[in-house]
């Protein structure tokens, strides 16, 4: 299902929408200007024409002695001063004013030597002219923008619809869901492994039916890249969960007779280093077949009503690493309760075996913190999680403990995060949900 978006939701369909409205503007008033300068040249020149031959035959008939006819005269009140004084000097020439409240254009040439011969003609219907010329070039220009926003938004809210759709696929995929897709219309099907096995907690879901493919533009590459890194991603990672299984499958066997083999050996210390690297090659087996049964998303849950408090101090004296706990606020949850043990026993391990002591075990309500007083969290642990074996310096790691422990908390529907205090050490949070 597609996420509807309202058309200017996004950073793009905005710049989108202010450039085409910019140049929808630029264009209409470029193209107003044109034609209005066109049109107001042609009918004041065809007024001023006709001006100019009244003036001519006003003239003739002031020569020959005849009578001038209405609106024609000499040195006439109305006639502007620029205009006379034009004419006065020997030119002529024609002028747009005001004569009783009417727009008239005005044509005067010289008569007497120092008088002036001026006619006047109605310019009123070629000013209505030019006035609903300009009504109508901004009902149409406006029409035309209108038109062209309607057109360009609905052509950018597709394209960013689909890059919004792209986007959360992406943030889908970063979260651990290598079965999500774009499955952009113009890409074709999607291609890559499509096994059932989930690889992450929105892990399962499907991207619907797939589609013909239609003509590919940059968006649909984008998709069609990402939908590729996706299936790529998503079948190395099966080949890693399969080659781990198979591993800690293959070596259960050998490491149960080892182990049953060196219970046979004469007490001593060599015996005891033996027994200690056994012991340790079994728990790693056995947490390399926990996690593979965590990377199949097939891991469910018995769930029970615990008190946190009490579960909480089982799993510190099952550690038996002499933790303090810390009641503030106790609470029942609905857990699983060896899970639950688990993550916390995890916890407890690793601020013993990479931090300092005092370890603090603190149950607040629905969220137990485990505090130590060592050098803190790897600066890529508190930003990106646990990652397998990752050691920081080449000296510093921390296993597979907080890998399981995040991974269960996932299973319990708990947060689990790292974070360093600021006067020091390293601080585990986890955060359930309370009754």
């Amino acid at each position: 299902m597609r996420p509807v978006l309202p058309p200017w939701s996004g950073t793009l369909a905005a710049k989108a929408a202010a450039f085409i409205t910019v140049m929808c503007c630029a264009l209409a008033a470029l193209l107003g200007v044109l034609v209005h300068v066109q049109v107001t040249n042609q009918t004041v020149g065809q007024a001023r024409d006709q001006a100019l031959q009244r003036l001519t035959q006003a003239t003739e008939r002031y020569e020959a002695g005849d009578t001038l006819r209405r609106g024609a005269g000499v040195d006439p009140p109305e006639l502007p001063g620029e205009l006379r004084d034009l004419a006065v000097a020997g030119d002529r020439g024609t002028m747009v004013a005001e004569r009783e409240g009417r727009p008239t254009m005005w044509a005067a040439g010289p008569v007497d030597g120092e008088r002036a011969l001026a006619v006047a003609v109605d310019y009123s219907q070629q000013a209505r002219t030019i006035e609903g010329l300009d009504r109508a070039i901004l009902w149409s220009s406006g029409l035309a923008i209108g038109a062209t926003l309607l057109v360009g938004a609905f052509a950018v809210t597709r394209v960013t619809r689909r890059l919004h759709t792209t986007a959360l696929v992406a943030r889908r995929i970063s979260a651990g869901d290598l079965d999500a897709r774009v499955n952009d219309p113009r890409t074709g099907p999607s291609t890559g492994p499509r096994t059932g096995l989930r690889t992450g907690p929105q892990a399962g879901s499907r991207t619907g039916p797939r589609r013909k493919a239609g003509p590919q533009d940059e968006v649909a590459a984008v998709a069609a890249a990402l939908d590729s890194m996706a299936a790529s991603l998503q079948g190395k990672l099966l080949a890693e969960q399969r080659f781990t299984a198979d591993v800690a499958h293959e070596l259960r066997t050998p490491l149960t007779g080892l182990h049953a083999a060196a219970e046979l050996l004469p007490p001593g210390r060599p015996t005891e280093l033996v027994r200690d690297r056994v012991a340790a090659l079994r728990t790693l087996t056995e947490d390399l077949l926990e996690i593979s049964r965590l990377d199949t998303g097939r891991e469910r849950v018995e769930l029970d009503t615990e008190r946190l408090g009490p579960l909480a101090e089982r799993a510190v004296r099952a550690a038996g690493n002499g933790t303090e706990v810390r009641v503030v606020r106790d609470v029942s949850v609905e857990t699983d309760r060896r899970r639950l043990e688990r993550v916390l026993g995890n916890l407890v391990a690793n601020a013993h075996k990479h931090g300092r002591g005092p370890v603090v075990l603190t149950v607040d309500g629905p969220v137990v913190t485990v505090r130590d007083h060592g050098d803190g969290f790897p600066e890529y642990l508190v930003a990106h999680g646990p990652q397998r074996f990752r050691t920081e310096g080449g000296t510093r790691g921390h296993g597979l403990g907080l890998t399981i422990a995040r991974g269960q908390a996932e299973v319990l529907g708990a947060r689990l995060e790292f974070a360093n205090a600021p006067e020091g050490g390293a601080v585990a949070t986890l955060k359930l949900a309370a009754e």
